[in-house]
């Protein structure tokens, strides 16, 4: 696995404003898919899209898959921590979570949810294919910074930073 420095060139801040449009944007599209019959969130970047998509569709089964991956920038193997217990094979039901990177997590489970519908927010090339129905494609050398993740802070412009060599 590439070291974070390597991995992940660009950073794509996204703040609260950005992704409540973002998850709306995507409730609008599941809206023409429906009905469901409700969301299994991916925690924990699943847990606020979901809750938007579940107000903009408003659907009120909402069950929980706590899958761990990352552990700041680097990625692991994804480890089922707390599976779903609303759903058998996932007909009906959305599939949430914020992105899909290198789709490790909507690997695991597809297996178990095979006829879950899966959304994302964010998709990277490497797992957009595991993924039904995204909003914005960013590179795989990119971070998401979400802003659960994030404080605002001053941030030298781009050009001091190629400067500096930090960009």
């Amino acid at each position: 696995m590439p070291s974070t420095s390597t991995r992940y060139a660009k950073t794509y801040p996204v703040s609260w404003d950005q992704l409540h449009r973002d998850a709306k944007a995507l409730a609008w599209r599941l809206a023409e898919l429906g009905p469901w019959a409700g969301i299994v969130a991916i925690t924990r970047g699943g847990l606020v899209p979901a809750s938007v998509i579940a107000r903009e569709l408003e659907l009120r089964r909402i069950d929980t898959v706590c899958v761990s991956s990352y552990a700041w920038k680097d990625q692991g193997r994804a480890e089922v921590l707390k599976p779903c217990t609303s759903t058998a094979d996932g007909a009906g039901w959305l599939v949430i979570d914020d992105l899909v990177d290198t789709g490790g997590t909507l690997r695991i489970l597809r297996e178990k949810l095979p006829r879950a519908h899966f959304a994302t927010v964010y998709a990277k090339p490497q797992g957009k294919p595991l993924v039904d129905t995204f909003i914005t494609e960013v590179s795989q050398d990119t971070w998401i910074l979400f802003p659960w993740d994030a404080e605002s802070q001053f941030v030298p412009p781009i050009v001091q930073l190629r400067e500096n060599g930090d960009a």
